[in-house]
């Protein structure tokens, strides 16, 4: 396998925010020819620190080798009746072999929750089973993987030669749908699924992301593979302790009128643990999806609503099916 398929990129001069200098414009080529070839790269100069890294690494495995009885206190009604969250919180290992915890938006408040009346936009109590210095650990790391979603995005704008500040049209803090997730994979016995196409054993199904960009940190046992589109052979994502790795998703796909395409990828069984924390950087709920967006007069009132969008997007994925 090709150790380079996967584009590692330093965007620290992109962090600046103003999306002028020659270096800069550099780095937005690196993106855009990344982005179109592959659909995954790896980022380096992020911004987020180690320590940042390994304190949220931190909670996730804290959280996941806590009882059953305090992960299940953040399960969805689905698995804990008690909860009227159907969306956001913890779900077990026995849905397709991982257990998982998804978190939105941790401004979010139960006031505001019940104000805007959404089936994404929950509160999810996280006093019931997490420390409070961990609460601030994921308030800081959401805040920090938010705002490095946004200069990506702004990245795709400025690649249009258009107003970056047509990103706050397409993303508002708590209205956004953009989800922190932890992803645990305990000692499989089994895999989830055997690959149709070259007969692999996976521990994650073969799919492709709902949103703009995902934005994910894996640890060093990897696992992680992506299909070039055009042989539709496999490659490793190798571990990188100072990169994060960034894919292309639907709703970008779709914004962009198919040329940065969304890119099937999976995961391999491992029968040891592996932790994966991925950020789904989504829009607001309400955004209305056209295909206009990336032109010099985007109309902006009318097109697919997000949510119906991600609806049918996540039917697909049997951990959703609530």
């Amino acid at each position: 396998m090709k150790k380079n398929y996967i584009p590692t990129i330093n965007i620290s001069a992109l962090l600046s925010g103003n999306f002028k200098n020659k270096k800069e414009m550099k780095i937005l080529k690196e993106i855009e020819k990344a982005s179109i070839n592959v659909g995954f790269f790896q980022i380096v100069g992020h911004g987020i620190s180690k320590k940042s890294i390994k304190n949220i690494t931190a909670v996730g495995k804290n959280f996941f080798a806590s009882t059953k009885i305090n992960k299940m206190k953040l399960a969805p009604k689905k698995w804990n009746k008690s909860n009227k969250n159907l969306y956001r919180g913890y779900f077990p290992n026995d849905v397709n072999g991982k257990e998982g915890l998804d978190i939105g938006d941790l401004k979010v408040s139960k006031k505001y929750a019940s104000k805007i009346n959404n089936q994404y936009i929950e509160y999810l109590n996280l006093n019931k089973s997490l420390s409070k210095s961990s609460i601030n650990v994921l308030k800081d790391y959401y805040d920090d993987i938010f705002n490095l979603g946004e200069t990506l995005f702004k990245s795709i704008i400025k690649i249009y030669n258009l107003d970056i500040r047509n990103s706050k049209v397409a993303f508002k803090r708590q209205k956004t749908l953009s989800t922190l997730r932890f992803n645990y994979y305990p000692n499989q016995s089994k895999p989830v699924e055997i690959s149709k196409q070259d007969g692999v054993a996976l521990g994650c199904e073969t799919h492709v992301d709902s949103g703009i960009f995902t934005i994910l940190y894996q640890d060093k046992k990897g696992g992680l593979q992506v299909q070039n589109r055009r042989n539709k052979k496999w490659y490793d994502v190798p571990f990188n302790k100072n990169a994060l790795i960034v894919n292309t998703g639907l709703a970008l796909e779709y914004l962009s009128k198919g040329k940065f395409k969304a890119t099937n990828h999976r995961v391999l069984w491992n029968k040891t643990k592996r932790l994966s924390i991925p950020f789904f950087f989504e829009p607001s709920y309400d955004f209305k999806m056209n295909k206009s967006f990336f032109t010099k007069k985007p109309n902006n009132t009318t097109g697919i609503i997000f949510e119906k969008f991600l609806n049918k997007s996540l039917k697909k994925f049997v951990e959703y099916q609530r």
